[in-house]
């Protein structure tokens, strides 16, 4: 039976990356913490797929955005980082991502993947899961889905406002409107 997540300390992670500037290092939550920011983790199936690179520079084109909320962003697949690189070098008219202004994790033990709750253990792969965790590690939402459908970057940064006013939103919740 699955377990309950949102509203519980999100599970901690160090996972080596490829950074923004294409060096490699490491990412941790409790680093994003430390920096008294929040976290917005996702995870994806695979590099060099046709869906993911659509919402991986999806999020890039609109991460100073995300940046101005006090937020990191961090894309997570179970590929090494020498296959992200590659991927990133790769240009996007050539289905490759180009230029991120994130780090893309390698979770090649299948460990975060497996806390997470979305590793497809048969394939060894993600499915698409996103979590925003706060300032705290407290881990506020999480959606999970069906491989074939992308994400919504709009809906992204509407739910981390909608979390950062504190307060209740209302369905249909826009920024700027009141809350209830």
């Amino acid at each position: 039976m699955a377990e309950r997540m949102v509203g519980k300390q999100a599970p901690d992670f160090t996972m080596e990356a490829v950074l923004p500037d294409k060096s490699f290092g490491k990412v941790s939550l409790e680093d994003i913490k430390s920096q008294d920011k929040w976290t917005v983790l996702f995870f994806y199936p695979m590099d060099f797929t046709f869906v993911c690179p659509t919402e991986i520079t999806a999020m890039s084109d609109r991460y100073d955005e995300f940046e101005d909320l006090d937020a990191e962003v961090i894309g997570v697949s179970t590929d090494t980082i020498h296959t992200h690189l590659a991927w990133i070098n790769t240009d996007r008219t050539q289905n490759g991502l180009g230029e991120l202004k994130y780090p893309l994790a390698a979770d090649t033990n299948h460990q975060v993947s497996k806390e997470y709750g979305v590793l497809i253990e048969e394939e060894g792969i993600a499915l698409r899961g996103l979590f925003i965790i706060n300032p705290e590690g407290e881990l506020k939402y999480q959606t999970v889905f069906d491989n074939n459908i992308g994400r919504d970057v709009d809906e992204t940064l509407r739910v981390l406002q909608a979390l950062q006013t504190g307060g209740l939103c209302p369905a249909n919740w826009r920024p700027g409107q009141a809350t209830l």
